[in-house]
């Protein structure tokens, strides 16, 4: 049986640019909408089901930045890959604390920019298998179904971002020992640059935020080596 097309919502203003991605992504197998500025990019998302989100961060009426959050708020789990002419650190940060999953600086290539949609897939869907007993991890009064991306507290659910939950799976997985920056960086990101360990501590503080519910469960850092989840009861 044949697979649909992954659902592209591609948000770039520059006409030629953006007609050049829809056409080359719709070459490849998607199918891409092209919306030219953020409003317009954010009314498609609540209009129709997207499988993959490609935003432009510098749009008219609305910027990227404020896109990806309208997204985040009704889908945490749908990828969203940023294209920006910024190359400043704290722009990418800010990417990242909104929800991204990935950042391509322009120019780049079109090739690049398959190979990363192809990545981020790849892991979207690993995450997205059926739940079993051995995705369910107990910490503290918390419980948290890594294959939905669920964390729960006393009823209220917390949906995770793919990054967040794969972050949080491998500190459970830990138990009470260390998680090493290196080793989460190569698991997560594929790569322990600087830049990628920036915005790994993005999401350290995400996920100590989700878990201050219980003051016996700690994020830790320990210095020069990593983290570690302990329960102090």
């Amino acid at each position: 049986m044949e697979k649909n097309p992954v659902q592209i919502l591609l948000a770039e203003d520059d006409h030629n640019l953006g007609n050049l991605l829809k056409n080359y992504l719709d070459a490849k197998g998607f199918s891409t909408m092209l919306c030219v500025n953020g409003q317009e990019a954010a009314d498609a998302f609540r209009a129709h089901v997207f499988d993959f989100c490609i935003l432009d961060i510098m749009m008219p009426v609305k910027d990227g930045f404020a896109v990806a959050q309208e997204i985040r708020a009704a889908n945490p789990r749908v990828p969203i890959l940023f294209l920006t002419a910024r190359v400043q650190q704290e722009d990418k940060l800010k990417g990242f604390e909104v929800g991204a999953d990935d950042y391509l600086t322009k120019p780049f290539s079109m090739e690049e920019l398959l190979l990363r949609i192809q990545a981020i897939l790849r892991r979207s869907e690993e995450t997205a298998k059926p739940a079993g007993p051995q995705g369910i991890y107990r910490i503290g009064n918390y419980t948290f179904d890594f294959h939905r991306q669920v964390l729960t507290i006393q009823n209220k659910e917390k949906k995770l971002t793919s990054k967040e939950a794969e972050l949080l799976r491998l500190l459970c997985m830990r138990g009470n020992d260390v998680l090493t920056r290196s080793d989460a960086l190569r698991e997560i990101w594929h790569d322990d640059s600087y830049f990628n360990a920036r915005s790994m501590d993005v999401y350290i503080v995400k996920l100590r935020k989700y878990l201050k519910e219980d003051p016996n469960v700690e994020l830790i850092n320990v210095h020069g080596v990593g983290f570690k989840l302990v329960m102090n009861k």
